[in-house]
């Protein structure tokens, strides 16, 4: 009688803990970057970036453009750190200007 009960409690527990661990990963990155664009883009054509999670395979930034559009890019690439140091900039200087 005492071993079906062992059992069951050893059943539930994996059940808890299986449930939390899982729930505790999330549910994934929203986006992750496979293919990248590699031509440099018009500054004025970027609205904003953000960079991809670290739980995607390739480390990457996905640029939003004007038109609404997302392209993923290498940040690894002179370009797109020179991009980024614009917008970082344009951002701040935006910022202070409404002080």
């Amino acid at each position: 009688m005492a071993a079906p009960r062992l059992a069951l409690s050893v059943l539930v527990l994996m059940l808890a803990v299986i449930a939390l661990t899982e729930g505790l990963r999330g549910a994934g990155p929203r986006k992750c970057c496979f293919n990248f664009n590699n031509k440099p883009v018009d500054k004025e054509r970027v609205s904003g970036y953000i960079k991809t999670s670290q739980r995607c395979s390739n480390s990457a930034i996905l640029l939003k453009t004007v038109a609404g559009r997302q392209l993923c890019v290498r940040p690894s690439a002179q370009w797109v750190k020179e991009l980024i140091t614009y917008l970082d900039n344009k951002a701040a200087q935006g910022e202070s200007s409404t002080l």
